[in-house]
Formats: structure tokens, sequence, C-alpha cells
């Protein structure tokens, strides 16, 4: 299977969310995804079956437990298969953030307070209200 066929499902792609925070447990997995999306618990391990035998993700035994972790290669080979196209967005993302710089400049040169600024009148957004 390819990697963006298994990367295409909503399923897996929260199961490989779940695993990057670290490794969790088959039964913690099976009750946030069950949860999640009402699917039933033979479903979510078929989805952790076909995480497995496409390398995205590892299991070990530990007692009764299965533990499941993220394997980085498959991510890796999809991330070098993405680069050409990332000027699309890089560019973007740049020029996002001289518009951003240029905005807080001319923020500054007007006089305006932070708090202000912010959009939060007579304080900072970080202060306690009264």
């Amino acid at each position: 299977m390819h990697a963006f066929d298994v990367l295409g499902d909503p399923v897996r792609r929260r199961i490989l969310e779940l695993l990057a925070g670290g490794e969790r447990s088959a039964g913690e997995i099976g009750a946030i995804v069950q949860d999640e999306f009402g699917i039933s618990q033979p479903g979510v391990s078929q989805h952790l079956r076909v995480l497995r035998e496409s390398g995205f993700a590892t299991v070990r035994a530990a007692g009764t437990r299965r533990l499941y972790a993220v394997d980085p290669a498959p991510l890796q080979e999809v991330d070098v298969w993405l680069g050409p196209f990332r000027r699309f967005w890089t560019q973007r993302l740049d020029a996002l953030g001289t518009e951003i710089a240029r905005g807080r400049r001319a923020r500054r040169t007007a006089g305006e307070a932070p708090e202000e600024a912010a959009g939060v009148p007579g304080g900072s957004p970080d202060s306690p209200s009264s």
C-alpha cells in the first residue's frame, strides 16, 4: 500500500496523531478512536494492522498490553516526496511573515500601545480582568 493510501484515511491519520505524542496501548487508541469516529474495536484493530504492515507504526508486547509507536521512516519518505512541492506554500508563508512584521512596525511607528494592537482595550491579553 502506498504511503498516501495509508495517510488518506482520517482514522489512520488520527491514530498517527495520537502516536506522535508517544507510545500508546491498543486499548487507549481504541477507546479514543471509537469515541471520535464511532467505529468498532475490530475496525480500530484493522487500521492498526494497516499502519503496522505499511511500516508507519511499530508494536511491542508489554505483559498483556500491545504498545504502539510511530515509525518515522515512512513519514520521512513522504517528506522527501513533498520536497519539490514546498515552494508552493513556503513562499506564501514567507510573505505572510513579512506582512505581519510590517504591521507590527506600522503600529509601533504610529505609537499604538501593545494592548490596543492586541485588541484588548485597557490591558494586555495576558493580564487578569477585574
